[in-house]
């Protein structure tokens, strides 16, 4: 037997042994059918995308598979808050005004990886960075209301800057 169909049949032993179990696993956390079922694929093509063979995820492949999907969830969650705090904002314009599906997802996508990109900054760059511009504050203002030298605020602000077109 070659070395790729036993990492195969390992595969297949992990799917088989442990799917029904993520699966409601995840049901139970998500309340929802498809959900779960997506998320339990998702998380054995992480596994399998890892290259870790079954056989050398220890004793205990449920707890690598809880921790995968557990990330997975919470990735989940997040897009749903994205998503329903960009449908809630649309709800307010005019019809002729609101973007159509395509942009829509398109824009959401697009929240996500600012999303991400943000939740990736050390939280005091990224406190400086919403500052300055969610809010408008000048880097002096900024420096005032942190208790922090403008030239720190400037380095924040321009990890930020360098962080967005990172991911544009």
């Amino acid at each position: 037997m070659s070395a790729a169909d036993s990492a195969t049949q390992q595969v297949h032993a992990l799917y088989t042994t442990h799917h029904g179990w993520l699966y409601g696993w995840l049901r139970r956390k998500l309340g929802n059918a498809a959900d779960a079922a997506d998320l339990a694929h998702d998380t054995f093509v992480r596994v399998m995308v890892s290259r870790r063979l079954p056989a050398q995820l220890g004793e205990e492949p449920r707890a690598l598979l809880t921790h995968v999907a557990r990330g997975l969830v919470i990735d989940h969650w997040r897009r749903q808050d994205v998503e329903r705090a960009y449908l809630d904002a649309l709800a307010h314009l005019p019809e002729p005004e609101a973007p159509s599906p395509e942009t829509r997802l398109i824009i959401i996508e697009a929240l996500l990886r600012i999303d991400a990109m943000l939740a990736s900054l050390p939280a005091r760059t990224r406190q400086v960075f919403l500052l300055a511009q969610l809010d408008g504050l000048t880097l002096h203002q900024i420096a005032e209301r942190t208790n922090t030298p403008v030239i720190t605020v400037r380095r924040h602000i321009h990890k930020a800057l360098m962080a967005c077109m990172a991911v544009a």
